[in-house]
């Protein structure tokens, strides 16, 4: 699948905006105590890959009720969703200079029922010629997600035969759909009850 950039110009892989809002001091702290360790832009992703992965577990693995929707509340209160990790992972490679695009899946059960809208993020670190696709949904058992630059690693392979799809676009922004969803929850469950089907 060829990925395809919603904005032809690169720096709008690079913006802050109210959901990455990467000039904030939390996501700003983070991407400074990262950087100390990990100084390289490669070593540097993936340091932030890792951190998002596995420090900030996923709402539903650890039955937490909150919604966060802007990467510096994912970072701050240390719970997330798919989207809300990916938009936090997104936040910390732009603090950094890196170009960074949200881009999506869509997975259902094995027998194609039950479609949701699975949340990724798009790197393009220097001297690469393409993006690379990155999920920091969290590992658990039958999850192996890992950071990858060479051949995808992300924790789902789409199922065509089960009405699965991998999306082509990279987003500059989270997808409306999945922004409004977010918002307008008050809760995990509430949000579950109305996660986007398609984009």
């Amino acid at each position: 699948m060829e990925l395809v950039q919603q904005n032809p110009d690169i720096a709008a892989y690079l913006a802050a905006s109210e959901a990455v809002d990467h000039e904030h001091p939390v996501v700003r702290a983070v991407a400074n105590h990262l950087s100390e360790e990990h100084p390289g832009a490669y070593a540097y992703a993936e340091a932030a890959f890792v951190y998002v992965r596995d420090t900030v577990p996923h709402s539903a693995d650890a039955e937490d009720p909150r919604v966060t929707w802007r990467a510096s509340d994912v970072l701050e209160q240390r719970t997330g969703t798919c989207y809300a990790k990916s938009i936090a992972y997104a936040a910390l490679l732009r603090a950094r200079g890196i170009p960074a695009a949200l881009c999506y899946q869509r997975l259902t059960d094995d027998d194609g029922s039950n479609p949701v809208i699975h949340g990724l993020v798009a790197v393009l670190l220097p001297g690469e010629r393409t993006w690379a696709r990155q999920d920091v949904r969290g590992n658990k058992p039958g999850v192996d997600a890992r950071f990858s630059l060479k051949g995808e690693r992300l924790a789902w392979t789409v199922r065509p035969e089960s009405n699965e799809m991998d999306y082509p676009v990279l987003y500059t922004e989270p997808h409306p759909v999945v922004l409004d969803a977010l918002r307008a929850a008050p809760d995990r469950s509430h949000l579950w009850r109305t996660l986007p089907t398609e984009l």
